[in-house]
């Protein structure tokens, strides 16, 4: 058996070439796979589980089969769907998973996460998601209209894509400190992570050993996935 591991679809109505894939994927490969890993950014932007999006509901009804045929399917946070919540969970079946989080892979202890908390020299976006990920601003937030937080995420989106515009691709990356010491930190010696659509696998010296980074890709122009069975993990594609 395999488990799969999938970041950074970004699924919108606008892109409907990505939800058919990420369909297709739940309805075959993922069928068969020992577990199903979401590593955030499943969509392109949530506003609160209350959202009556048609699209997203076609979205939640493939993931809902997928969890009906015995599949555990297990979800985090991203930084455009922080917001996703019980609601989403229950609709479904999804297990959310704090991040980071450690778990055991075939003998193996890896440590999962979204991967935007590792890039720490962007200290704007830092704040942001520290604020983001606060209940009490998730709450005020849930409290508005949909039209209100609608209009904040279009607003908050298009000062992001701005400043996204004037930073290097070091300040977007990563961490590399950030990375051993959350290696470190969990005692572990091997991660994977989604967040910067750079897919790849790199070694990590920490003094006393070699670490493994593997990072997904997105799914803009193809699929991204990692399969991990008792022989390691792979870093695949899947072309539309």
């Amino acid at each position: 058996m395999t488990t799969l591991f999938i970041s950074d679809l970004h699924l919108e109505a606008g892109q409907p070439a990505i939800g058919e894939q990420f369909v297709s994927f739940l309805a075959n490969d993922a069928r068969q796979a020992e577990a199903l890993y979401i590593l955030g950014d499943l969509f392109d932007a949530w506003l609160g589980d209350d959202d009556p999006n048609p699209y997203y509901g076609e979205m939640k009804s493939a993931m809902r089969d997928l969890a009906d045929t015995g599949v555990p399917t297990f979800f985090m946070h991203g930084n455009r769907d922080f917001m996703i919540g019980e609601q989403f969970a229950a609709e479904t079946g999804v297990t959310i998973l704090s991040d980071p989080v450690v778990v055991t892979l075939y003998g193996q202890n890896v440590v999962l996460s979204h991967g935007d908390a590792l890039c720490t020299d962007d200290v704007h976006y830092q704040k942001v998601r520290a604020m983001t990920r606060d209940p009490d601003w998730q709450s005020m937030m849930r409290a508005k209209s949909l039209q209100e937080r609608i209009a904040f995420a279009a607003e908050a989106r298009k000062e992001s894509m701005a400043r996204g515009e004037s930073l290097s691709d070091e300040i977007m990356d990563v961490n590399q400190d950030a990375v051993a010491a959350t290696l470190r930190e969990h005692g572990v010696d091997i991660m994977l992570h989604g967040h910067t659509h750079r897919p790849a696998i790199h070694e990590i010296d920490l003094g006393d050993r070699t670490a493994t980074r593997i990072v997904l890709g997105d799914w803009y122009e193809q699929g991204s996935v990692v399969r991990w069975d008792e022989n390691g993990p792979r870093l695949d594609t899947m072309p539309r």
